[in-house]
């Protein structure tokens, strides 16, 4: 379960009196509370500390409660705003929740108690839909990461920088191949650290319309442009108080590169047809397949964004530079697709797996898996079972065999197995919780393996839990 965290409340209401009352009663309820006497004093303060809870009263002056409402739902889409009516009003408050209101309460609270029950009800909800949130993405974490976990040195080095990166506001730039793991890695980064329980929102750059974009990240008030019949958030917008992970960065057109560089520096969004500018806090991770440092020179990328992005750069090995991790990334693969017992791989199957080049990296393996397995009978995945690109690929060459020594020795499916289980377990000291944790695979096919090519057969295995980091 997540960790419980303060409910942060607003109260809005031109009457000292009706504040102080509210006030009162949040803070029974343990909450940390703001008031303000109109809705453009109480947006300054939503700029500065967002709140999960903001009760506003829907007759004020300067700034009526509705116009009020409909700023925050584009500011704070994740808050819980209720209305109150002293002027028995009920047309107003429909009105109020059918622009995203929760609720709506009569002035004057009688009794007190019925206001304390109406802002516990509002705070039950907000906890309850913020532990559901940070359960789905973390069991989602927690399965992902395992399709980056292997035994090859570059990819316990990536494991490593996560580690040391995961509490960080510092941009990350993630560089590799198409399908090598960068979205994984970010989101390993994301739900691994201090970030886990805020929004997490990924934005395809490569897939956005070119005449859309703009819109898309940053938002647009209605009546922007023709079609524009409501306001929207934009991306960046909604990612606030968390990590926004922008893919291919490098298919940004310049002139979006220019807006996306100041909204960098300025922290801060101004929607299409908008005179206001929002505060947004996000931390950035940006992934690209290109050399941008090679784009930056021949003017296809800024120079200056490039430099404010590549801060810290993880690099990420294509599957043909760790080829002793196909093995474990098949069995992991093949054990998730599985409603029983997984498929097994003849080692001439697994041996044109190993001397196939990979073009399209971990998401091209997991594909042809996910082929195999549906085409094949279900026990056993032969040859005949994988396209015959992989069937008929090319032999490994001198500059792989020279990188992993263990398969220079031998291509033969048992050797490379067993070799890679001993390293593993070597690196481990023996732990078979964190071995199999690493290899990505049951404790039955870890205890297995071991009796099978007697590795550790002294080791007890250890009941502590264990937790990669």
């Amino acid at each position: 379960m997540s960790e419980p965290f303060d409910i942060c409340f607003l109260v809005v209401d031109d009457e000292e009196s009706i504040r102080q009352l509210c006030i009162t009663v949040a803070r029974g309820l343990g909450f940390t509370c703001m008031e303000a006497a109109n809705g453009e004093e109480a947006l300054a303060l939503l700029e500065e500390k967002p709140a999960h809870i903001i009760l506003t009263d829907l007759v004020m002056p300067r700034m009526s409660g509705l116009e009020f409402l409909d700023q925050v739902r584009k500011m704070l889409p994740r808050a819980e705003i209720a209305v109150m009516t002293g002027h028995g009003s009920v047309e107003t408050a429909v009105q109020a929740m059918k622009l995203g209101a929760y609720d709506y309460i009569s002035k004057p609270f009688s009794p007190i108690e019925e206001l304390r029950l109406f802002l516990r009800r509002m705070a039950d909800k907000i906890r309850l839909v913020e532990e559901n949130q940070f359960l789905r993405e973390r069991v989602l974490a927690e399965t992902e990461l395992h399709g980056i976990v292997a035994s090859s040195p570059n990819i316990q080095d990536v494991l490593r920088m996560i580690a040391r990166l995961k509490d960080t506001r510092t941009p990350v730039l993630i560089a590799g191949e198409s399908g090598t793991g960068k979205e994984l890695v970010a989101r390993a980064m994301h739900f691994h650290g201090a970030f886990a329980s805020r929004p997490f929102v990924a934005v395809d750059c490569g897939s956005l319309v070119p005449t859309l974009i703009e819109s898309e990240l940053f938002g647009y008030e209605r009546g922007a442009f023709t079609g524009a019949l409501r306001s929207k958030v934009g991306l960046l917008q909604s990612a606030n108080g968390g990590t926004v992970f922008l893919d291919e960065i490098g298919e940004l057109p310049l002139e979006m590169q220019a807006k996306f560089l100041r909204f960098l520096q300025e922290k801060e969004v101004r929607p299409i047809g908008s005179n206001h500018g929002v505060k947004v806090d996000v931390r950035v991770i940006a992934a690209t397949n290109r050399d941008l440092e090679a784009a930056y020179r021949r003017g296809d990328f800024r120079k200056d964004l490039y430099f404010r992005l590549n801060v810290v750069t993880v690099q990420l090995p294509p599957l043909r530079e760790r080829r002793s991790d196909i093995p474990l990334l098949v069995q992991w693969f093949l054990e998730r697709l599985s409603k029983g017992s997984p498929a097994q791989v003849t080692a001439s199957a697994m041996k044109c797996l190993l001397q196939y080049d990979w073009p399209g990296n971990v998401r091209e393996l997991e594909n042809c898996m996910e082929r195999a397995t549906a085409l094949g009978d279900g026990r056993m995945i032969d040859v005949d079972d994988l396209p015959g690109s992989i069937s008929n690929g090319t032999t490994i060459s001198d500059e792989a065999r020279t990188s992993h020594p263990t398969l220079a020795s031998s291509t033969d499916l048992e050797d490379i197995e067993r070799a890679t289980i001993q390293r593993v377990f070597d690196q481990v000291n023996g732990d078979k919780v964190i071995a199999r944790k690493m290899l990505g695979i049951s404790r039955a096919t870890l205890y297995r393996k071991l009796k099978r090519y007697n590795i550790g057969s002294r080791a007890d295995f250890t009941p502590a839990s264990h937790q990669l980091q």
